[in-house]
């Protein structure tokens, strides 16, 4: 049955009657449409909301965690200010602890970069069997505090490509990820076994596959179609037991197809898990010789070097400057980048043998500081090492100070031991 509305018209002054009709089916159709576009509009918004309101609950659960241990730590101490054992105790405690909130700080920036498109991968020359060489040997290590055996199979140099391009830092972040789950879920007295195999080759490109086993408790069939969820996790008691987030392998996957790749992962519950990661890659020239850059083994001194450390925040400098001081330089600080560039200006040329620039700073900030101290007619404007202390710890944000005319960057939270050879690189 179909219905339709008929209209009869006159007009008035030509006697003219003209009928009109409607197919009210259609009508009908077109609103059931919009109503159901709405709905499913309405749906959308409510699961986008709930997502969120998971998220804040659950980043605040995970980042609360650690931070009550850090916060609780130094009441114990304050209260045992004569016990120097347990004060230095604590102290290794509150250093995991801390180290475990930054990690979760990270992930949560690197995911909202995946999300928004804003991951920029570099494009550097690597050798893939050194690469691997370095994950190896990091994980080594947190393997066998594990009771877990690491197998390689092939040895290092079984990539018979192994000079390409691609993103170094981003490819560590997936394997470390992934070596970290299969350590984290596995079993003492486990193993975990890798297998690399070229897929396919031509004069240009190369493809890899890596074949990561684990002997760990597995995931059931359900978790499996999860897995790459952002905070999935099997057991709702993970984030205590296992201390993670939920993000690693959301990670991994956006990374992973952001290089042009793929990922699957099989596991089967109290058997181990695989994870299968392929991955594309241009291939490098051939080697050239250069000059080679041997280091005399001496250790990194900074003293008697003029430093001048741009920071705003009071805490940050007063930290900075100690350590710094500790180590034998010489510490002039100023609070934002215009300051910065107005005391380099002033001061005669050769009064300061390198520049700390924080980044974020009123005013000025370190980027618009370092273009504006290169730009300035002095003879060490475009030579003084100008290094990056900056919570901006990305690669793109690391990409911004080198095109700003930056030297170094270095990422807080600060590992003084890497801010000190960084600078004693540039003495002169």
């Amino acid at each position: 049955i179909h219905y339709y509305q008929f209209r009869f018209i006159k007009n008035e002054d030509s006697g003219i009657i003209v009928l009109g009709f409607l197919n009210v089916d259609d009508v009908v159709e077109s609103e059931i449409r919009h109503q159901k576009l709405l709905k499913e509009a309405l749906d959308a918004a409510e699961r986008a909301n709930a997502e969120k309101s998971n998220f804040l609950s659950r980043m605040s659960h995970d980042m609360r965690t650690p931070l009550n241990g850090i916060i609780g730590l130094l009441e114990i101490d304050e209260a045992h200010a004569e016990d120097h054992a347990l004060i230095r105790s604590n102290q290794k405690k509150m250093k995991v602890a801390a180290k475990h909130l930054l990690s979760l700080i990270n992930d949560i920036l690197q995911m909202s970069k995946l999300e928004s498109g804003e991951v920029i991968l570099s494009h550097e020359i690597i050798d893939l069997n050194q690469l691997t060489r370095d994950i190896l040997t990091i994980m080594e290590q947190r393997a066998a505090e594990a009771g877990i055996t690491l197998r390689y199979e092939g040895g290092f140099e079984c990539m018979e490509i192994s000079r390409v391009y691609g993103s170094p830092l981003h490819l560590r972040q997936i394997f470390l990820n992934i070596y970290t789950n299969c350590i984290k879920y596995n079993k003492v007295g486990g193993s975990i076994t890798t297998l690399i195999q070229m897929v396919e080759k031509d004069e240009k490109n190369v493809i890899y596959r890596w074949t990561i086993s684990d002997t760990g408790i597995g995931m059931s069939e359900e978790f499996l179609e999860h897995i790459f969820d952002p905070f999935a996790q099997e057991n709702t008691d993970a984030r205590s037991v296992y201390q993670g987030a939920g993000l690693g392998m959301a990670i991994v996957k956006g990374l992973v197809e952001q290089m042009g790749g793929h990922i699957q992962v099989s596991s089967r519950e109290n058997v181990g898990s695989t994870f299968v990661v392929t991955i594309p890659f241009e291939i490098a020239e051939p080697v050239q010789a250069e000059a080679s850059k041997e280091k005399d083994g001496a250790p990194a001194d900074i003293r008697g070097m003029r430093l001048l450390l741009v920071e705003d925040n009071e805490l940050n400098a007063e930290i900075a400057r100690l350590l710094l001081e500790d180590a034998g330089a010489v510490i002039t600080r100023v609070g934002d980048g215009q300051q910065a560039l107005d005391l380099f200006r002033e001061e005669p040329a050769g009064s300061f043998d390198g520049i700390l620039m924080d980044v974020m700073m009123p005013v000025m900030d370190g980027l618009t500081a370092t273009r504006a101290i290169r730009g300035l007619d002095r003879p060490d404007a475009k030579t003084i090492p100008i290094i990056a202390m900056t919570a901006n710890a990305f690669a793109e944000d690391a990409a911004k100070c080198f095109d700003a005319g930056m030297n170094a960057h270095l990422s807080k939270p600060l590992d003084i031991r890497k801010v000190i050879s960084t600078i004693a690189r540039f003495r002169g």
